[in-house]
């Protein structure tokens, strides 16, 4: 699985969780160039991640999990990674490097 896209986006950027879900439409926000996940093993927390990371391979890893988890349904509107969120933290940091 690997997809080019152009771009890349700076380290300060590369993960951002959302404002909480008591918050107007802001918190349905992604920017451009980014999409939602959730994670977490009992409350799940929306992240957005920038699409430089459908690239990498740790990251594709993550996404056949949760293929193989949760299929391609996905009623939170994001989808949603079966890994803590301490985990997804520490990929994004090696990946941001």
């Amino acid at each position: 699985m690997g997809f080019r896209l152009p771009g890349m986006v700076s380290a300060k950027k590369s993960l951002t969780r959302s404002l909480s879900a008591s918050n107007t439409s802001k918190s349905l926000h992604i920017p451009k160039g980014y999409f939602a996940v959730y994670v977490g093993e009992t409350r799940k927390k929306r992240f957005v991640i920038p699409l430089s990371y459908l690239n990498e391979p740790m990251f594709q890893d993550l996404l056949s999990q949760a293929e193989e988890e949760f299929g391609y349904d996905h009623p939170m509107g994001g989808i949603t990674i079966p890994c803590s969120e301490h985990a997804l933290r520490d990929l994004t940091s090696r990946l941001s490097v």
